[in-house]
């Protein structure tokens, strides 16, 4: 199991120290307008798997309204090859206006810098899944932990959630196997271009 360069977190600690004051103010504001639209904390922790199988709390904005939020979603996959990763996005009626924009500029994800800081999660990284999903992984995709989850990935650089599970995680493990400093720069600048275009949001 590949141990996570130095050079590496080196590179998302000086990232993450310089881009933090700029991500709250551009964080902050639609913090306020969720917890307007949603009634409610903007703030959303839930359970992730991160390296190693190792589970944490991930930080993000709220975008959806609290009441049916948690325990009334499916997460069975029954077709790896057919299901869209996150499929529920713009037509979820729980998710406003202003969570919808959020969601599409993933302005959402701004929290989790906490996670990069606690050296949780890096910037660029397989997307970190919820342990209901993971514990239904073919055994093949479990090779995915041996890096930290990130912000960004090669996933989202290639159709975010146009993307199948299957397409996602076999993106996944082509990042655990190439994966360099270089290699995250140039997904973070597409990842984000990405986000501007509101490419494959949900």
């Amino acid at each position: 199991m590949s141990e996570p360069s130095s050079a590496k977190r080196a590179f998302d600690l000086a990232v993450t120290v310089v881009a933090a004051p700029f991500a709250a103010l551009i964080a902050a504001p639609f913090a306020i307008a969720l917890a307007v639209e949603l009634r409610g904390s903007p703030w959303f922790v839930q359970e992730r798997v991160g390296r190693r199988g190792r589970p944490f709390r991930m930080y993000k904005l709220r975008t959806m309204r609290r009441a049916g939020l948690e325990g009334e979603t499916d997460h069975t996959v029954r077709d790896w090859s057919a299901e869209l990763f996150n499929p529920a996005g713009r037509r979820d009626p729980r998710i406003g206006r202003v969570g919808r924009f959020v969601r599409a500029a993933s302005v959402d994800e701004i929290p989790n810098l906490v996670n990069v800081l606690a050296g949780e999660m890096s910037l660029v990284g397989p997307r970190p899944e919820i342990p209901e999903i993971v514990a239904q992984y073919p055994e093949r995709f479990h090779r995915r932990h041996d890096v930290l989850p990130g912000i960004a990935g090669l996933a989202q650089m290639r159709g975010r959630s146009d993307l199948t599970y299957e397409e996602t995680l076999t993106y996944d493990l082509e990042y655990v196997d190439s994966h360099s400093v270089l290699i995250d720069v140039h997904i973070l600048i597409r990842s984000f271009l990405a986000a501007l275009r509101g490419r494959g949001a949900r």
